[in-house]
């Protein structure tokens, strides 16, 4: 059994190149991961494999982000979000999350997988400000409460939470110039 560290408010770094992976189970039971889900977390592979994926929840999380992305991939749907985590030291990590279900031959999803790297700080502090206050309604409310504010949240800015996430991690200022124009250069 895994116990929970101790949170400290300090960030873990690392490279935008390095992408965790992980595989798990219908009930959220991890049965891969990469070298980089270990380095970064802290984790070695024996002590995540097996346990429920939940180890890295962050305090500072909402559940009802997670109840989203749960009940989106049981829908046989992907979704992306951002996501603060807690590694075995007690520090946390930013990273950008892809999930997507994995079907059987039968079209009956059987593992779910994750790809996630760092994410930026502009992408932090957008989402920290929303994940506190959803943080805080769900503390004196519930995640009844919290999962509604998010909904009407993305309703006022006529998003759903996949699009919300898009819009976060699009390329902005000379970036977004840089890629444009190297598009049209390709084709």
């Amino acid at each position: 059994m895994i116990y929970r560290p101790i949170v400290i408010d300090e960030e873990i770094k690392f490279s935008k190149k390095k992408f965790i992976v992980s595989k798990t189970d219908l009930k959220g039971n991890i049965v891969f991961t990469n070298k980089n889900f270990s380095e970064v977390s802290g984790y070695t592979e024996a002590e995540l494999v097996g346990s429920p994926h939940n180890i890295l929840r962050h305090p500072d999380m909402p559940k009802a982000v997670f109840f989203l992305v749960w009940q989106t991939l049981l829908a046989g749907q992907p979704i992306s979000g951002v996501v603060k985590n807690l590694a075995k030291n007690g520090r946390y990590y930013w990273v950008i999350a892809d999930l997507e279900p994995k079907f059987n031959s039968k079209g009956d999803i059987v593992a779910l997988t994750a790809f996630r790297r760092a994410a930026p700080q502009d992408v932090i502090d957008a989402t920290e400000e929303l994940y506190k206050t959803m943080l805080s309604i769900e503390k004196k409310h519930g995640m009844e409460k919290s999962l509604a504010y998010l909904e009407a949240f993305l309703e006022e800015h006529e998003l759903n939470y996949n699009e919300f996430v898009d819009e976060l991690i699009r390329p902005k200022g000379i970036l977004a110039a840089l890629l444009t124009a190297f598009k049209k250069m390709i084709g």
